[in-house]
């Protein structure tokens, strides 16, 4: 089983001249339950169907499988999913050793941009650039899966 350790930040000033890369994604949910969600990914260019399961206790880390399923099949799945679809442009930001990765949301989310980044740990400690505002991490409002609502 793979494993998620993920922060989640608020932005709040200008993060683009930092980006080296932008992906176009929409997302939608088949399953979401406090304790699981199951979504298909369909990008630019690749499909993913993703499941992620909460750890007990206040744990960061989550359980994560995704797998790369084809274009045409992510779109069948798209229009069997729950009401509600994620829109949003992503940017690819090298920071450090890290990488986040910034939401523009668009459509019923507009307005709302999203930092996230990935550690190999709870405790990992990373460079926040200037750009990030306040930790949203465990705040269930910001789980994509509550931005379909």
């Amino acid at each position: 089983m793979a494993t998620e350790i993920e922060r989640k930040f608020l932005v709040t000033g200008n993060f683009r001249n930092d980006a080296i890369k932008e992906i176009n994604i929409i997302q939608a949910y088949l399953t979401v339950d406090p304790f699981k969600t199951t979504r298909i990914r369909l990008t630019d260019d690749e499909a993913y169907i993703t499941i992620k399961s909460a750890r007990s206790g206040a744990s960061l880390a989550r359980g994560e499988w995704e797998f790369k399923i084809p274009a045409e099949d992510a779109k069948e799945l798209i229009n069997i999913c729950l009401p509600g679809r994620i829109i949003k442009t992503r940017y690819i930001i090298p920071w450090g050793k890290h990488k986040f990765e910034v939401d523009v949301f668009h459509d019923k989310n507009e307005g709302l941009i999203i930092a996230e980044i990935e550690l190999s740990s709870e405790n990992e400690s990373f460079n926040k650039p200037a750009w990030l505002g306040k930790e949203v991490t465990g705040d269930p409002a910001y789980y994509n899966s509550s931005l379909i609502k």
